[in-house]
């Protein structure tokens, strides 16, 4: 966006660099189909952007996603050293094997730089909006201080304006980015509860991100073996959202609950499979494992 906040010229110029910089920045941010951006459309109702929740993930992904990138890297360097390996001991059918996998991994990560240079073009994006949004709010607090004049009730529309824009702006930035998040498996481990769990005892866990939701059921057998009716299910990350986890105990029509836990998912985007323990009671006496792929 090219607005200037630090003097006003003419109307015209103004909306004219306005509209050319907010076509340019939506036009690069176009990577859904427009109606998975309903709530983010031109005059819909945008809500607060969280820029440091936002930081918080951005890194968190960027790391996860330089870590798939150097495993990758360190298995194309140990299939070109067997392929060259092999190319001096003539074996055809081996070497051409070889070659196939080396061109597949290539191609892997050529698309991990791709996804990895949108990811910081997108928050670089997010960035500016973020920075002419704090100038044009401090801008709109100074005018609102001095006297009241036309041309200062003009600035002021002006720096509401532009204030308004910015946000939606990052709103909008904020939906695109999600689109790059990937998803999470995460896996039904079980609870461990030393006495606290007998054999016959049933419980419920509930697990919530945002809108996705999964509702399992799981008793306790006689060999302390857990049988559990689903093991495994996917979820959508988000910027803003928490895992909230339920977990309740069955006793025919009655149930108690155990407890409430929310876990931030930022420590999720890593390319090996996280082994999650998550206290569910206060004193830690009842607990639930999870596995989280990314």
């Amino acid at each position: 966006r090219s607005c200037s906040f630090t003097g006003f010229s003419t109307v015209q110029s103004r909306k004219l660099g306005k509209a050319l910089s907010r076509s340019s920045v939506r036009s690069r941010m176009a990577l859904k189909p427009p109606k998975a951006y309903n709530s983010l459309q031109k005059g819909a109702l945008v809500w607060d952007p969280k820029p440091l929740q936002v930081k918080k993930i951005f890194e968190a992904l960027k790391k996860g996603l330089n870590e798939y990138l150097q495993a990758h890297q360190a298995e194309l360097d140990y299939l070109s050293g067997r392929h060259k390996d092999t190319k001096r001991n003539s074996r055809l059918a081996f070497y051409y094997d070889l070659d196939k996998q080396i061109r597949s991994v290539e191609r892997y990560i050529r698309k991990l730089e791709f996804h990895i240079s949108k990811v910081e073009e997108l928050y670089e994006a997010y960035c500016i909006q973020c920075r002419l949004r704090d100038g044009a709010t401090n801008m709109k607090q100074a005018f609102s201080l001095s006297p009241a004049t036309k041309a200062s009730r003009e600035s002021l529309v002006e720096l509401y304006r532009n204030v308004q824009e910015c946000t939606e702006d990052m709103c909008f930035i904020e939906g695109a980015l999600e689109v790059h998040l990937g998803e999470f498996h995460v896996k039904m481990k079980g609870l461990v509860g030393f006495a606290r769990l007998c054999p016959g005892d049933q419980y419920e866990v509930f697990v919530r991100l945002g809108r996705q939701k999964w509702r399992l059921r799981g008793k306790i057998e006689t060999d302390d073996s857990q049988t559990w009716d689903e093991e495994e299910k996917i979820f959508i990350p988000n910027l803003h959202e928490k895992f909230e986890i339920k977990v309740t105990e069955l006793r025919g029509l009655a149930t108690i609950l155990v407890g409430v836990v929310t876990c931030d998912s930022s420590s999720f985007f890593s390319p090996k499979p996280q082994a999650i323990v998550v206290d569910i009671t206060e004193l830690g006496t009842i607990k639930l494992r999870l596995e989280v792929l990314w």
